[in-house]
């Protein structure tokens, strides 16, 4: 008998986080959001829905997601370890190899918030009703501003019309004045055999690769030199652009992949935490803070690093990222 299986993707370092979010402490498992980390509410957002857990990772956080799985009292599910990221399409595969043919997945990242109720578990039924119809099935955000840092997806009713990129402002504007775009969450659902399907048939070489890679792995633990092989693409790329089996589920419940310091800043001043009269936060420390000319800044404290930003360029700390990574600073560790 199928299961519904939760696909969690742990990767990502998170650079527009920095200089919390370093590639020892992924934003995905820092505590600042609540007591407990964004993968751990993944987790147990999604546990309702599933008959089991899937955990795709690598080496360098695998034992970060066992820390937080053992303090929510889970001790079975599935762990793939990836030796080299290879982006979302192959990390799906790894997966949809691990699961049985007519086994669902619902594939989540582990860093987004997601506020929960009737709206959120509607959205997954929904998927989950399309998903046994044997269709590729993302959910589509229902957008409440023109933001650039995401994908938009043009739908009409659950069919997807098109994807489209990271826009300008101008086209986020009229993006949102035209009323049939979503924002793209990065989540989805649908058999591990109709998965593997279609990306064998629009990309053949991830498929194979990715297969002889899994077949390989050792436990599960993927090695590097058949990892290697495996392009590097991501799943939008790699199949749903491209099928025509793609289903769209328009989504209303609250949403944020906590991608930016913009975002970070509206989540913790809805939860209460300080802001000053003009709007300037302090994040990392509680130590006394004054804030002379400046409005809408964020002050973001770390033990080796410091941060000070307007929160309209929270999309910027990602260049900050980038040059001490070519400089392969240790301050990125």
């Amino acid at each position: 008998m199928s299961k519904v299986l939760h696909v969690i993707l742990t990767g990502g370092v998170g650079s527009r986080l920095w200089p919390l979010s370093r590639q020892s402490r992924p934003k995905q498992y820092l505590n600042i959001f609540s007591d407990h980390s964004l993968f751990q509410l993944a987790v147990k957002r999604n546990a309702a829905f599933s008959d089991g857990l899937i955990v795709v990772g690598n080496q360098g956080n695998r034992q970060l997601s066992e820390v937080g799985l053992e303090k929510l009292g889970i001790t079975e599910y599935t762990d793939i370890v990836e030796a080299t990221p290879r982006n979302t399409a192959p990390a799906i595969a790894f997966a949809a190899f691990a699961a049985q043919p007519e086994d669902i997945l619902l594939v989540t990242p582990a860093d987004h918030i997601i506020k929960e109720g009737p709206e959120y578990s509607m959205a997954v039924q929904k998927a989950i009703d399309l998903a046994k119809q044997d269709n590729l099935v993302t959910f589509g955000i229902q957008p409440t501003k023109p933001e650039t840092g995401f994908g938009y997806i043009e739908y009409r009713e659950n069919e997807v019309l098109s994807f489209r990129e990271k826009p300008d402002l101008k086209t986020a504007e009229n993006f949102i004045a035209t009323g049939n775009f979503l924002w793209n969450s990065g989540m989805f659902c649908f058999k591990a055999r109709v998965f593997l399907e279609e990306l064998k048939k629009y990309t053949p070489e991830v498929y194979q690769k990715s297969l002889e890679a899994f077949e390989a792995a050792k436990d599960h633990h993927l090695e590097e030199t058949s990892s290697l092989e495996i392009p590097s693409i991501s799943v939008d790329y790699a199949v749903m652009e491209k099928s025509d089996r793609i289903k769209v589920v328009p989504s209303a419940f609250e949403w944020s992949d906590m991608g930016s310091f913009e975002a970070v800043y509206d989540y913790l001043k809805e939860q209460g935490h300080a802001v000053d009269e003009f709007g300037n936060m302090v994040i990392g420390s509680d130590s006394f803070t004054a804030f002379i000319g400046l409005k809408n800044s964020i002050l973001v404290f770390t033990e080796d690093a410091n941060l000070v930003l307007q929160k309209e360029a929270s999309q910027d700390v990602k260049n900050i990222y980038q040059k001490l990574e070519q400089e392969k600073s240790l301050l990125i560790n």
